[in-house]
């Protein structure tokens, strides 16, 4: 298996899309880190969706969900974090 090595900055500019609808889910705004075992534990996602407050809620994604870091793309299973509720 051949290792590829992404900056932080190049990753922030990558779209995430969820591998069970093709949905583009926007970009990462963050991510949170493990200092002490230096490893990422979730990426963080603006939600689309506004409060009544105007306040966004934004979306964490375990690093365990993220499939596949490509060249320009993120690919994350995100079918309990995405799903369209008429």
């Amino acid at each position: 298996m051949e290792l590829t090595y992404h900056s932080i900055n190049n990753i922030r500019t990558m779209e995430i899309i969820d591998i069970n609808s093709g949905a583009k889910l926007g970009y990462m705004r963050d991510f949170k880190i493990d200092v002490i075992n230096s490893k990422i534990i979730s990426i963080i996602i603006p939600s689309q969706k506004i409060s009544w407050f105007g306040k966004n809620n934004d979306i964490e994604i375990p690093w365990e969900k993220i499939k596949k870091i490509g060249v320009d793309v993120i690919l994350v299973d995100g079918e309990e974090y995405f799903i369209d509720k008429p």
